[in-house]
């Protein structure tokens, strides 16, 4: 079986990344002699968290730990491991293997990529892990498990119900106004059981998502859109630089989605930006808010008692979303994969009139092009331990090079802190670098009586 596998060569340098890899929430070494079992927890915690990657063949000695390269003497020596591996993911997705090696080293060290699974993955002694930092830690509690199949999507919280009469959804306006719409036409009571709104004499999580009138009084702290604008460029806000108290969104999911945008837009509207002709209005595409604030309301996980929030920064607008991603979905193939977390939200609430998700499954792909348009850089997507943040930049796709040069179309002369302000960049240094190739093609020169930290640059002008 491993014979069949190619052996690759790594150079000294990449040797010496393997060596030194510094063992965390992605990354672990082992040493060959390594026991399948202890093995199988490791890779069972990269399975159930965000994947990672193993590299089995890497000795530690002594007290320090010092590492070295030992490696199996040939690809059927880790037959017993790969055999697990096997075991593990029996359709043979999920996990990847190569044997490398290094001229001057002894033996072939297995490399093991594990991506993140769509199911919970046990180790070989029926126990599921999980990665947090560089530990396996075991998740036995029913308590933990249940969290762990809420975070790949197993189970979902929406069909859970909420002790509360049948009528907030059965007789609401939102619901009154919703069923007029239904093909063909019904009462609420029996259209919400078919589609399994109310269960048990009960409304479920979905229905009052979706068809009560105010499901925050029914799912506090867990179903509102929290709105912040802070005035600074800074890593976090902080209550000196909040603008006003923050806004509140409320109401049916449908609702809160359409005046969460409408809201977001009037804030962004009032911030002025140095651009290449001066102070210009800020401007994101609306599409690109539209389908991300979509994206939070419709796939968070509505078990973990937060609100989603929008963060409005000079620089940028942050939404952070309760929970992890589902299943195997990551932030490096979020906009190719799919896996509805809230599957009836997400079905019911596109039989709205104008649904907030139109075209389903291509929501984030459309807020990657809307950026794109207005040449913005892309959306980041960053998994937290118990949520996602997508940041939506103000940073020009257009090189600092040429951000200087259009700004000069307009002005006589630049100075570092103003590139800083047009391009985002934070160091005064790669700034001077960015003058200095410039300067280097005939396309700037310093403005003459100016030093320190008053220097600017301009265009080349012609002696007379």
């Amino acid at each position: 079986m491993s014979g069949e596998i190619d052996v690759l060569a790594v150079n000294e340098d990449q040797r010496d990344r393997v060596v030194q890899l510094t063992e965390g929430h992605f990354g672990d070494v082992k040493s060959k002699l390594v026991r399948p079992a202890k093995l199988s927890r490791t890779v069972s915690a990269f399975a159930n968290a965000a994947g990672g990657e193993l590299y089995v063949g890497i000795e530690e000695t002594g007290a320090k730990k010092v590492r070295s390269w030992d490696g199996f003497e040939d690809p059927e020596e880790a037959n017993g491991l790969i055999q697990l591996l096997h075991e593990l993911f029996p359709l043979g997705q999920y996990f990847s293997y190569d044997f490398i090696e290094c001229a001057g080293e002894d033996g072939l060290v297995l490399q093991i990529q594990v991506r993140k699974t769509r199911e919970i993955v046990n180790a070989s002694d029926g126990t599921p892990y999980v990665r947090r930092g560089a530990q396996d830690l075991p998740v036995k509690a029913p308590e933990a498990v249940e969290r762990l199949r809420l975070d790949k999507g197993i189970d979902s919280f929406e069909t859970q119900t909420v002790d509360a009469p049948v009528d907030v959804i059965s007789d609401s306006f939102t619901v009154t106004e919703f069923i007029i719409e239904v093909i063909p036409t019904t009462e609420p009571g029996p259209w919400l059981t078919k589609q399994q709104m109310i269960s048990e004499g009960k409304p479920t999580v979905a229905g009052v998502l979706l068809f009560a009138d105010e499901p925050q009084a029914l799912l506090p702290k867990r179903s509102g859109i929290k709105i912040f604008r802070y005035e600074t460029k800074d890593e976090e806000g902080s209550r000196d630089t909040l603008s006003f108290d923050p806004v509140t969104i409320e109401g049916c999911a449908y609702d809160l989605i359409y005046e969460a945008v409408e809201r977001t837009v009037e804030i962004i509207e009032d911030i002025q930006i140095l651009g290449a002709k001066g102070l210009e209005k800020i401007q994101y595409p609306e599409e690109a808010l539209h389908e991300i604030i979509t994206n939070a309301v419709l796939h968070r996980d509505y078990s973990i008692a937060t609100d989603v929030q929008i963060r409005i920064f000079d620089n940028r607008i942050e939404v952070e979303s309760p929970g992890v991603l589902p299943g195997h979905v990551s932030p490096e193939n979020v906009l190719t994969e799919q896996l509805a977390r809230n599957p009836a939200v997400v079905r019911l609430i596109n039989k709205f009139p104008d649904p907030p998700n139109k075209d389903v499954g291509e929501g984030l792909n459309t807020a990657f092009e809307a950026m794109r348009k207005l040449r913005l850089k892309s959306p980041l997507i960053d998994e937290r331990e118990n949520s996602v943040l997508v940041t939506i930049r103000h940073e020009s796709l257009a090189s600092p090079e040429e951000a200087v040069m259009a700004y000069l179309k307009n002005h006589d002369e630049i100075g570092n802190r103003t590139v800083r302000e047009l391009t985002g960049m934070t160091s005064e240094n790669a700034v001077k670098e960015v003058f200095y190739r410039l300067r280097d093609r005939g396309l700037l020169e310093r403005t003459p009586g100016k030093r320190g930290s008053a220097s600017t640059w301009r265009e080349p002008i012609e002696d007379e």
